[in-house]
């Protein structure tokens, strides 16, 4: 890509794709106008490295481009001993927004909302309330799609949206037409929680309120999909067996990316030595039934896939509130009828084939229908038991308040792969004994 001729649309693409010295470099050779719509449009930390490339003055222009939350989002990508200076390119008012939003956890409403909406008094007429609205709209509010009603010490009151108030009778009071029936969130109300009262109740913002009831912002929904984004992102990570990524991929560096997979991975491959130790405590029936070890793969694989499944369906639906810990016992029976039908499913096709094998070409010798019950029976148990813990794992991870999400699909698949062992060497002793055992 010719950078003297990039465009926004083309820097948008490649943008993960480039170096942080092409991208510094890129963006120099959009227009002013360009610039400064990729610049409100990019991560914080791509703000961030714009702003520290930039010469000294006009760093204070960029970032007086950003609303209060966006300019918080910044300084938390920032060293710590960078933040002063960052602070000090801001206005006074700014500053002081930000600091307010700087003391609440990043991951709390309170470091997601804006602290500017627009708000009316409930002692206004419908007419001055759309006059002061038009007002408002001319500075830097986050949204004029709803008009939040407060008192004198700003106790959240009420709220009104802009049909609400164009389609009142215009001498009427606020506080006899605004809606009082509104959902608010506490300072302190985690993120994911917040993306699910968007979810449920279909909103454009919410409001921030304290423990008295005085609304200190809002949380737009703007805000709200780069969450669902980051926390889609960490799940899916973590399930696949590691850490939580902090940066785009192709953004992080080898010893770091090695540093989150090696540690689950030395504890799967851990887990996976017990499986050695599994076959190694059954070794004499496998010296005696050597057919037995030529489906160990078919067994462990279908337990574990079984496992996976049901993690997957069950951290998704906690995710979503779909379910909640006091419906185990609902998901247990579910999935209990599931586990057994999936694992019937399983042992018929296993049963089926080698029966038709045996048949055909006599492969497993005198036994060949004992060898076929065994391989169903052991599958309809792995299968049921694999689903079992795997829709099991999740619940008991939120109860001790981890994430659902650490259920990893392999760590499931791990730990029902020893298990699976166990109960297949079981089943064959039950009924080969006397026979190959």
């Amino acid at each position: 890509m010719d950078a003297a001729t990039v465009s926004a649309d083309e820097l948008h693409e490649a943008w993960r794709l480039l170096s942080p010295e092409e991208r510094v470099e890129s963006f120099g050779f959009l227009s002013p106008e360009e610039a400064q719509d990729f610049f409100l449009d990019v991560r914080p930390a791509d703000q961030l490295l714009i702003i520290r490339q930039s010469p000294p003055a006009i760093r204070r222009s960029w970032i007086r481009l950003l609303a209060p939350d966006d300019a918080a989002d910044l300084l938390q990508e920032a060293r710590p001993e960078e933040r002063a200076e960052l602070m000090a390119l801001l206005d006074p008012p700014t500053r002081r927004e930000v600091s307010t939003l700087l003391a609440y956890e990043e991951d709390d409403a309170g470091g997601l909302m804006s602290p500017r909406y627009a708000r009316l008094r409930p002692d206004m007429t419908v007419d001055e309330a759309i006059g002061y609205l038009r007002m408002q709209a001319r500075q830097n509010v986050e949204t004029i799609n709803y008009a939040y009603v407060l008192d004198s010490e700003q106790h959240l009151l009420g709220v009104m949206s802009l049909r609400e108030l164009f389609t009142a009778p215009g001498d009427r009071q606020v506080a006899d037409v605004m809606r009082t029936d509104l959902v608010s969130a506490a300072e302190d109300t985690d993120q994911e929680v917040i993306s699910q009262l968007f979810s449920r109740y279909d909103l454009i913002a919410v409001p921030v309120v304290d423990p008295e009831g005085r609304m200190k912002g809002i949380v737009t929904v703007d805000d709200i999909v780069d969450v669902v984004e980051q926390e889609a992102t960490e799940d899916i990570q973590k399930m696949g067996g590691s850490e939580a990524l902090d940066a785009p991929y192709l953004q992080v560096g080898m010893l770091s990316m090695v540093r989150k997979r090696a540690g689950w991975l030395s504890a799967l491959f851990l887990g996976e030595l017990l499986t050695a130790t599994a076959m190694g405590y059954y070794e004499k029936e496998i010296a005696r039934a050597a057919v037995l070890a030529v489906f160990i793969p078919l067994i462990i694989s279908s337990g574990g896939n079984s496992g996976s499944q049901a993690t997957t369906l069950i951290i998704r639906a906690l995710a979503l509130s779909e379910v909640r810990l006091r419906d185990w016992w609902r998901v247990f029976r579910r999935e209990f009828a599931a586990g057994l039908g999936l694992g019937a499913i399983l042992g018929a096709l296993g049963f089926t084939r080698i029966v038709i094998w045996q048949k055909a070409f006599g492969t497993y010798g005198a036994h060949g229908f004992l060898i076929a019950f065994t391989v169903a029976m052991s599958l309809v148990g792995v299968v049921l038991w694999g689903t079992l813990i795997g829709s099991s794992l999740p619940f008991v991870l939120r109860r001790l308040g981890f994430d659902p999400a650490s259920a990893s699909a392999p760590f499931v698949a791990t730990l029902v792969d020893v298990t699976g062992l166990i109960i297949y060497f079981s089943v064959a002793s039950l009924i080969l004994r006397g026979t190959l055992l």
